[in-house]
């Protein structure tokens, strides 16, 4: 699978050269450090806040630079490819959480959902499994409190 910010820094870096700005006056502009802003344009990953602002500066929606998972089907089956996909999980953990999700999701599926949890960012996540595991996390915070409560 191509990285999906791999156009970011090119897109960066034409918009600077469309408004004729040196790096450091884009990235006043952008409201980030100079030397980050180089680093994207030269192809390094920024963290969440970074790109949030990069691509609000460039105008353009986050969306842009993702494509959507077509190999899952399922809210499971998306969060358990991700987890196989991590490198810090064996192939044994990996299986073991995602049924532990595929359970929960089961159990807590048909309930109202609202979104209480934040999740930083990691590689292997795209913003669609944050989504979804976000909401089951919610969904699973609600059951808690209903039994304690």
């Amino acid at each position: 699978m191509a990285d999906p910010l791999a156009e970011l820094g090119p897109r960066l870096a034409r918009r600077r050269a469309e408004l004729k700005l040196s790096v450091r006056e884009a990235a006043a502009d952008a409201d980030v450090p100079v030397a980050t802003f180089s680093r994207v344009e030269n192809g390094r990953m920024p963290d969440l806040g970074t790109f949030q602002k990069l691509v609000a500066w460039m105008g353009v929606s986050p969306d842009t630079f993702f494509e959507p998972s077509t190999a899952a089907v399922s809210t499971p089956a998306a969060i358990a490819e991700h987890l196989r996909a991590d490198p810090a999980l064996d192939p044994e953990a990996a299986a073991r959480i995602a049924s532990l999700v595929e359970e929960m999701y089961a159990n807590l599926a048909a309930r109202e959902r609202r979104v209480a949890v934040h999740l930083r960012a990691a590689k292997t996540f795209n913003p669609l499994a944050l989504q979804k595991l976000t909401s089951i996390l919610d969904d699973m915070q609600r059951a808690l409190e209903a039994r304690s409560g």
